[in-house]
């Protein structure tokens, strides 16, 4: 029997547990079940649908936003940014491709994070990894490093405003296609932007004719709102069980946390607390794939969190790094085949390619990320399944985190622009180009299919 507080009883790794007062956790638990939803049960279901489509090759999925939230850099600005980039990306990918791109974004509770260490150390000084900013700080302090509850009543709020605003971007005019040329961040520039200022000039092209037509672009919704989704890891038990409802038409269970959730590769036991939460939601569930899954392990995962074999409910997310997908990833691809499991295959490009610069920031280079996504196309296809999408750390803030690009950033210029809380993320002009490049796969696959 499944209960939203099932998970308790077994094993759960990268959960806190030295809360210095269990009660205070315990009681702020407690007040975020009272709290009212973040998305609903007919905004999941939605997703699950397009998801579906996907699964069948008739679509693709843009995942992207940043590694970690935090509370120091929240901005209506920020926010904004980055929900122009996936825009940006999926007008490329919408437009090159000629395929409908499901948009699915790391935002509005992308805040925890489960660490390789359980300590860092900075010169004699060792103290706990920071975790998140709704678990911790990230200053490098005794004090900061305490895990606090309070924190997850500021990332609830913080998620809510999120919200707020993505959805009055989205709904209110300024996702129209209108509006192309004006996604175009100021500071991004190179080839990459060349090319998008010329697609966007052919979208607005098209859409003059339209009108030109009588079709009236203005007031066709398609053309003048886009549909949105959240996401974000499901770590914290305590935080998505407190979010859990009953859906009033249907019975199930819905984590309200986000419209999708995902199971890390850290915490992707069969056995597992992630797993127990997770089979017991009717939310679209994504699974980390990285090098230590076996074939067999990933059947009983889908057996476990989707024994039906429902169209849209499981994203497998392979993350190997580009010199090693091609030693796992075909093993699992052909084994899902020949169970007939029916699943969305993705590439996560960014984890298994961090490395630290000689500087000593950890950092990533486009031309890995850019290569592990065309191993992942040539893989998957050769073992007869879609590709059907990418999931980036990216943000439409101007940062120098990852090397390389059309953009050329090397070494030296990691400092310049150096804010991410955990991971090197993907900056906007970086994010594009690889949108470009997305695009130029994805219409060879449709060719392929074609004849």
């Amino acid at each position: 029997m499944w209960h939203p507080s099932s998970w308790r009883a077994k094993p759960a790794k990268h959960i806190p547990d030295d809360y210095p007062d269990p009660a205070a956790l315990e009681a702020v638990e407690k007040e975020l079940a009272s709290y009212p939803p973040l998305v609903f049960a007919g905004e999941v279901r939605s997703l699950k649908e397009r998801l579906a489509a996907v699964s069948r090759g008739e679509a693709f999925l843009l995942q992207g936003g940043d590694c970690a939230e935090s509370f120091k850099e929240f901005s209506a600005d920020n926010i904004r940014d980055t929900f122009r980039v996936l825009l940006q990306m999926a007008v490329a990918l919408t437009y090159g491709a000629a395929v409908p791109v499901v948009k699915v974004g790391r935002i509005a509770g992308q805040f925890g994070k489960p660490r390789s260490s359980p300590t860092e150390t900075q010169g004699d000084v060792t103290l706990p990894s920071y975790r998140g900013d709704n678990i911790n700080g990230s200053e490098f302090t005794a004090e900061a490093r305490i895990p606090d509850p309070q924190r997850l009543l500021k990332g609830y709020g913080q998620s809510a405003a999120t919200l707020n605003l993505i959805r009055a971007f989205a709904k209110g005019g300024y996702a129209s296609l209108r509006n192309v040329h004006r996604w175009n961040l100021e500071f991004a520039s190179g080839p990459q932007n060349e090319r998008y200022t010329e697609l966007a000039n052919k979208i607005s092209d098209a859409m003059d004719f339209m009108d030109a037509c009588g079709l009236g672009t203005s007031y066709t919704k398609a053309f003048n709102e886009v549909e949105f989704y959240t996401s974000h890891e499901a770590l914290l038990l305590g935080y998505e069980e407190a979010l859990t409802r009953t859906d009033s038409t249907s019975g199930d269970y819905y984590d309200t946390s986000a419209h999708m959730v995902w199971i890390g590769d850290r915490t992707r036991q069969p056995g597992g607390a992630h797993v127990e939460f997770c089979r017991g939601i009717a939310n679209p569930i994504g699974i980390k794939c990285g090098p230590t899954m076996q074939p067999d392990e990933l059947i009983q995962l889908l057996d476990i969190l989707n024994p039906d074999d429902e169209a849209g409910r499981i994203v497998l997310i392979s993350r190997f790094g580009t010199e090693k997908i091609s030693q796992h990833l075909p093993g699992l691809v052909r084994r899902v085949q020949e169970e007939g499991r029916t699943v969305v295959w993705s590439s996560d490009p960014m984890h298994g390619n961090t490395i630290k610069a000689d500087n000593g920031y950890k950092t990533r280079k486009v031309s890995s990320v850019l290569g592990e996504v065309q191993q992942f196309f040539d893989l998957v296809r050769g073992e007869g399944a879609y590709p059907g999408g990418v999931h980036f750390e990216m943000t439409g803030q101007d940062v120098t985190e990852c090397l390389g690009g059309l953009q050329a950033i090397d070494e030296e210029a990691l400092s310049k622009r150096y804010h991410t809380h955990c991971d090197p993320r993907l900056n906007a002009s970086q994010a594009l180009e690889l949108a470009f490049t997305l695009a130029e796969e994805l219409r060879a696959v449709r060719e392929r299919q074609a004849a």
